[in-house]
């Protein structure tokens, strides 16, 4: 690739994903998330072995392109499919160990990439080929698997007990105001009171911000160590990037697992933010020796990892129905890319060594990101005040059922979760 290709085939991918991120999400309720995620998953694993056989540029975009429309399924159906499942407390710390996985993978899938290119060549597949043919056979395996394992919802699986299914439906009801349905039926009201949600907009933001900086640091974490080290060798730089993602791995599950325990979102989303902006302050100060850049990055990668699930669950936790819920999620996983979408073009060659920019840009994005949290935890407090002072059956008097259950959050009985 020459100038600003990778760049491009970086972007290209979440062009699709964004544009396809809520008809995904609403494909997955529609269907089903029992069938709807093995397809995808077996879809995206067929397109990734297709990316070893491109032979020109315009290829490789056309299948990064899809790539992004199966991937824009995977992410919010996971979080969507989990809600199925737990509680609004119960969320965070459960999507944790579905996201604790792209830190693992940032840790270790350059090890494995390592490995793979030294495998012998297998026809035309030789090098970076071999990377994509392989853990697109893998992909494709545990698709098939998952069609076999995957079950929709508490009732329909056949592991669980008559009292287990009654539990598990008990639970989740409890939680439901204005409806006693789990799963109801697809209604574009609904849609529009999961995306138009004063809640679910600036949660979305906070992930689109925080998503620069993930997104940015996974993409361009070897050039930055390269640059701060490039006396060592290829192995001892991969080697190096591994520790920044084994601490985000880390950061990620215990800050979702405190989450939980203290049934708290906001207030984590506000303190995990300074972490970030104090590491790429201290990466960018011109008087730093390159350990002390190199330790700097260690903060961001904490916390950044955590907003995924403060995030998805914040969205999930403040709607009421199945299809709100959905579109909500979709919602927010899409402004995300959005924010992937932009670390594309964040971390450019000739920036380097500093990467001044790209860095820059991330203390913009982890400040507003703390200002955005600050200002939605205190109007949800306000808000939820105001709630409690209303006359819920005067706000419902001469409402049908559908109207009520087509309030959602709307309902003068909700109230905003912090």
């Amino acid at each position: 690739m020459r100038g600003y290709d990778y760049n491009t085939a970086l972007s290209v991918f979440y062009i699709t994903y964004i544009v396809f991120e809520i008809p995904c999400n609403a494909a997955c309720k529609y269907i089903g998330p029992g069938w709807f995620l093995p397809a995808v998953t077996l879809a995206f694993g067929i397109t990734s072995i297709a990316t070893a056989f491109v032979q020109s540029f315009s290829a490789l975009c056309g299948v990064r392109a899809l790539l992004g429309v199966f991937e824009a399924g995977m992410m919010p159906g996971i979080a969507y499919y989990l809600s199925r499942w737990y509680r609004r407390s119960e969320l965070t710390f459960r999507i944790s160990l579905f996201i604790v996985s792209a830190a693992l993978a940032g840790a270790f899938g350059g090890l494995l990439a390592s490995a793979i290119v030294k495998l012998p060549s297998f026809g035309s597949l030789h090098t970076w080929r071999m990377i994509f043919a392989i853990e697109g056979i893998v992909t494709i395996v545990i698709a098939l698997a998952a069609f076999a394992l995957l079950t929709d919802r508490p009732e329909s699986a056949i592991w669980l007990t008559p009292a287990d299914k009654a539990l598990a439906v008990a639970r989740l009801k409890a939680e439901r105001i204005g409806t006693t349905e789990l799963v109801d039926s697809f209604s574009k009201a609904k849609i529009r009171r999961g995306i138009l949600n004063p809640v679910v907009l600036p949660t979305s933001a906070i992930f689109l911000l925080n998503s620069i900086t993930v997104h940015g640091a996974s993409f361009f974490l070897p050039s930055i160590v390269g640059t701060l080290y490039p006396d060592r060798s290829v192995t001892q730089q991969q080697l190096l990037t591994v520790p920044p993602y084994v601490v985000g791995a880390t950061g990620c599950v215990v800050l979702s697992y405190a989450s939980w325990r203290l049934e708290r979102r906001g207030i984590f989303m506000i303190c995990v933010a300074p972490l970030a902006v104090i590491g790429y302050a201290l990466f960018l100060a011109p008087s730093t020796s390159a350990s002390v850049r190199y330790g700097a990055i260690f903060l961001p990668f904490f916390g950044m990892f955590a907003y995924g699930p403060f995030t998805n669950a914040h969205v999930a936790a403040n709607v009421v129905s199945d299809t709100a819920r959905a579109s909500a999620i979709a919602t927010n996983v899409m402004f995300g890319n959005i924010g992937g979408l932009a670390s594309t073009w964040a971390y450019i060659a000739k920036d380097a060594p500093r990467y001044n920019i790209g860095n820059g840009l991330n203390i913009a994005s982890q400040a507003l990101m703390f200002v955005i949290a600050v200002v939605l935890y205190f109007w949800i407090k306000q808000d939820n005040k105001k709630r409690a002072e209303r006359d819920v059956q005067g706000a419902l008097e001469g409402k049908s059922l559908q109207e009520i259950q087509d309030m959602d959050w709307q309902h003068p009985g909700f109230r905003w979760h912090n």
